[in-house]
């Protein structure tokens, strides 16, 4: 992944001063330097934008996580028992029913 992240900045960098030189109808390899750093910076750039979805991809996973967990003690837990007992012996069928006396 890295070496494919790499070339594809070089790539980047390279294309991108041709590029450049070609709308200014210069010679594609006027100065040399300039593709070097054009590489060395895509380079840099293509990295980061990988390690920054990286990232990305392990927070949003955390935040998912905290969401199923918040979603869990919402709904399942004792709470659920509680209401469910709650709704029994509230309800004049059900206590019948069940027989539970309320008072």
């Amino acid at each position: 992944m890295v070496l494919s992240s790499t070339m594809i900045g070089a790539l980047l960098g390279l294309g991108t001063q041709m590029y450049s030189n070609a709308l200014r109808k210069l010679p594609y390899m006027r100065h040399p330097w300039e593709h070097v750093l054009g590489m060395g910076l895509g380079v840099v750039f293509v990295n980061q934008l990988v390690k920054w979805d990286a990232q990305l991809q392990q927070d949003l996973d955390k935040m998912l996580e905290k969401a199923k967990a918040a979603n869990e003690r919402r709904y399942i837990g004792r709470r659920t028992l509680c209401i469910i007992l709650l709704q029994l012996s509230f309800s004049p069928f059900s206590s019948k029913l069940y027989g539970i006396t309320v008072l």
